[in-house]
């Protein structure tokens, strides 16, 4: 008797679907912000999420952080939820909030050694000087007191402790307020190291030019729903930016 034969495999599998959130509405005191947002990033992905004040851009966030109970849909973190699965759902996120929160008295090698031994991910000092110098942040800066930092050094810190973390998902708000375009340069260049790595990347900003540089996906989020969703295409032309504009002066009309 002749044995089935398995299906070809396909040309390349999908990647992992990291962040899902499907009909999530949110309040914040009275006031309804998420009315209904459906949204995945995968792994691997970079994803923008684009929208005015009080849109519902932080509202996401705070959610997948566990730091906001939905009133109704859901969302998942790598399959788990904020909710039920709190502290498993941090042990596997890294937020970079728009001002990065560091001890002022200590250097970026003592932060991160001290951020690492509160998770409980203990790395070695050739460990922590490897990371340091691969977000580019010099040796002899790794050991200044941190108050003496510029916001685009905090940011390479906070990216060398997500990396020696090994979180497989990094949420950002407003990552590139406040940065000069050579630092915003070198952060996009950190951001797409992480992509490589399969690391889900959801970026709130109000940065149109910057999300069309570095996402792979770009959602406009207005009366609490996603209005518009744009996939880069191939080549340097990857967005239509008459069109991300047009849609972005439509949802603050």
């Amino acid at each position: 008797m002749r044995a089935l034969e398995a299906p070809a495999a396909a040309a390349a599998a999908a990647p992992a679907i990291a962040i899902a959130i499907d009909g999530l509405e949110a309040d914040r005191g009275d006031r309804p912000v998420l009315r209904g947002l459906k949204l995945s990033v995968a792994a691997g992905e970079v994803y923008a999420l684009l929208g005015a004040n009080g849109a519902g851009k932080s509202t996401t966030l705070a959610a997948l952080l566990g730091f906001l109970a939905p009133r109704a849909g859901s969302l998942a973190v790598c399959g788990r939820s904020p909710q039920a699965e709190l502290n498993a759902v941090r042990r596997i996120v890294a937020y970079l909030p728009e001002n990065v929160a560091l001890y002022e008295h200590l250097s970026a090698v003592e932060n991160v050694r001290y951020f690492l031994d509160l998770a409980g991910e203990r790395r070695g000092a050739d460990e922590i000087d490897a990371a340091l110098a691969e977000v580019r942040l010099a040796a002899d800066a790794a050991r200044q007191r941190v108050g003496t930092y510029s916001k685009g050094m905090r940011q390479k810190t906070a990216i060398a402790l997500a990396l020696l973390r090994r979180a497989p998902v990094l949420l950002l708000d407003e990552p590139t307020t406040g940065l000069d375009p050579g630092a915003t340069r070198e952060f996009h260049r950190l951001l797409d190291a992480l992509r490589g790595r399969g690391v889900a990347i959801l970026m709130v900003t109000h940065d149109l030019l910057g999300a069309a540089e570095l996402a792979d996906r770009i959602g406009l989020l207005a009366g609490g729903r996603l209005t518009h969703e744009w996939c880069a295409a191939p080549g340097p032309a990857r967005f239509d930016l008459a069109a991300l504009h047009r849609g972005f002066a439509e949802s603050t009309a």
